[in-house]
Order: structure tokens, then C-alpha cells, then sequence
């Protein structure tokens, strides 16, 4: 039997995942409008694997743009 379930995943799991500070995905969860919870668990705020690609994504782009001289 297969399990269908997704995983989601909170910030702070999101910030394990891409090995970077939580308060670098909780600043690009905040200033992104398009990358939003598909649900709660109590005050968590839950997120797919689409959500994470995202915040890597923007991750990435900050990074580039901070190397820049």
C-alpha cells in the first residue's frame, strides 16, 4: 500500500532541508506573496514540496545578488 499523504513541511523544517537559517526562509515566506500555507496545525503554518522549491529559489537569487560586487 502506497501512502498518498503529502508532507508538509513547517519553516523551521523548511530551513533544516535547505541548511540555511530560519530567519532567512521566514523572511522570504513573508516578502513572497505567492508562496502561501496550504494549511495549519494549531499556529504552525504548513507547507509543500512546491513551497520549498520556491523558497530555494529566492534563496538562491538572494545569494547571487549578495556576491555581486
Amino acid at each position: 500500500m502506497t501512502n498518498n499523504t503529502p508532507q508538509l513541511r513547517t519553516p523551521g523544517i523548511i530551513a533544516s532541508e535547505l541548511n540555511v537559517p530560519l530567519r532567512r526562509v521566514l523572511y522570504v515566506l513573508q516578502k513572497r506573496d505567492d508562496i502561501k500555507p496550504i494549511g495549519r496545525a494549531g499556529c504552525l503554518r504548513l507547507y509543500d514540496r512546491q513551497a520549498v522549491i520556491l523558497v530555494e529559489d529566492e534563496l538562491r537569487k538572494m545569494s547571487q545578488k549578495e556576491a555581486q560586487p
